[in-house]
């Protein structure tokens, strides 16, 4: 079972950039399907990026898409979310969060990821 750890978030102005990382560990990150979702103060937790476990497709909420860049480091174990052209409404928590393999890669539905860290605040002020 992998374990995830995010970490990078902070406050940044609009029009900012942050990197966010998501350590795993007690299993490889080539080993899962790998996504980033967020969850804004009375909202519902939605999806941002996700990776498939093989590392060659990426798939993107229409509100990140040409923003944001997931991306992985096997080498270090760890899942990326760079985020550039911050606006106010990214404002949220952002999870990391693995699926198995056999599960569709690009879903957009926290439901089918088994896996979640514990969340890391981005902020992005006006």
């Amino acid at each position: 079972q992998v374990q995830l750890v995010e970490s990078g978030g902070g406050l940044v102005q609009a029009g900012d950039s942050l990197r966010l990382s998501c350590a795993a560990s007690g299993r490889t990150v080539s080993s899962y399907n790998m996504g980033w979702f967020r969850q804004a103060p009375g909202k519902e937790r939605e999806f941002v990026a996700a990776i498939r476990w093989s590392g060659g497709s990426t798939n993107y909420a229409d509100s990140v898409k040409g923003r944001f860049t997931i991306s992985r480091d096997k080498g270090k174990n760890t899942v990326y979310l760079q985020m550039n052209t911050l606006y106010p409404e990214d404002t949220a928590v952002y999870y990391c969060a693995a699926s198995p393999i056999g599960s569709r890669w690009q879903s957009v539905r926290p439901s089918e990821y088994d896996h979640w860290g514990q969340g890391t605040q981005v902020t992005v002020s006006s």
